[in-house]
């Protein structure tokens, strides 16, 4: 029978016993008074009872007409609030973070619960890549980038320092530097060279020891499968203290010795040509917040 609902007659009947008026009913449905009359008739017509009692300058439900209204209010109340939640599905709050891929997955991914409990009406959307990303072009809404600046055009502020040491897997019984000698060095590929970046040579002058490049080296091109390296047991790898911090607090990696290395500076980016939205400040927030809590070397003023 559904088949054969008049749709378009108890659409004009609804609007035209809201109103109380054929012409108020076709303003709202963008028709003619005489067509919103049509199609009433062709109702009455087809359940065989009058459903308007017409008076001068307006209209009155009949017995039957008030039997029927309510129950097309309701559905047509139904109709809309189904209508209007499909459409807020569709356009749920978005954030999108760009960050390195060892950052995206040691320091991010992990931490991303947290946000969606605070705040379980935006979507975090999370951009892994080591090439930089041009926040000014609304690629992306915060780009986290590692290393002295300056962003040119966008707006920029430190959020922590890094710190790098000698990590190993525990099965490895690292105990001191003379281990360096039987075991291969674990490093990876600066995606940019820079002087004061972290290496095996600068962490050798830095402990007062002479560098000779070992015949044993293992090079990554990226960051993460040199952690996955260390994790493997594959060798003491040079690496991050912040990215590998999980690990070292449930003893899958150890910092058997010293010195630390001065890292860069995580910064949290995002473009200079518009304020940020409340969904942008809040995950703004949220990165402080977490940065605060798990690093002791966040910057001064950040």
């Amino acid at each position: 029978m559904r088949r054969h609902l008049p749709l378009s007659s108890l659409r004009a009947f609804e609007a035209a016993a809201r109103h109380g008026s054929f012409k108020q009913a076709a303003s709202e449905l963008g028709v003619t008074p005489t067509a919103v009359s049509h199609q009433i008739r062709v109702l009455e017509e087809s359940t065989g009872q009058a459903l308007f009692r017409r008076e001068v300058r307006k209209v009155a439900l009949t017995e039957a007409g008030e039997r029927l209204y309510p129950v097309l209010r309701d559905g047509f109340n139904a109709f809309e609030a189904a209508l209007a939640g499909l459409g807020a599905a569709s356009k749920r709050r978005e954030v999108t973070i760009s960050a390195t891929s060892a950052f995206t997955a040691k320091w991010l991914a992990p931490r991303v619960a947290s946000f969606q409990a605070r705040h379980p009406g935006i979507d975090l959307q999370l951009h892994a890549s080591d090439a930089t990303v041009d926040v000014a072009g609304n690629a992306v809404d915060i780009a986290i980038r590692y290393g002295r600046g300056p962003y040119p055009g966008a707006v920029a502020e430190a959020l922590f320092a890094d710190r790098f040491a000698p990590v190993a897997s525990p099965g490895l019984d690292v105990e001191g530097v003379g281990d360096l000698a039987r075991l291969p060095l674990v490093s990876f590929s600066w995606t940019r060279l820079d002087p004061q970046n972290p290496t095996w040579e600068a962490w050798h002058a830095a402990a007062g020891l002479p560098w000779r490049a070992p015949g044993g080296q293992l090079k990554f091109s990226d960051e993460g499968h040199a952690i996955q390296a260390a994790l493997a047991g594959q060798g003491i790898a040079l690496l991050s203290l912040e990215l590998v911090a999980d690990d070292l607090a449930a003893g899958r990696l150890v910092q058997p010795f010293g010195p630390q290395l001065p890292g860069h500076v995580y910064h949290l980016v995002r473009s200079a040509g518009q304020a940020p939205s409340d969904e942008v400040g809040a995950a703004l927030a949220w990165l402080r917040a977490q940065a605060a809590a798990s690093n002791r070397n966040t910057v001064p003023g950040a």
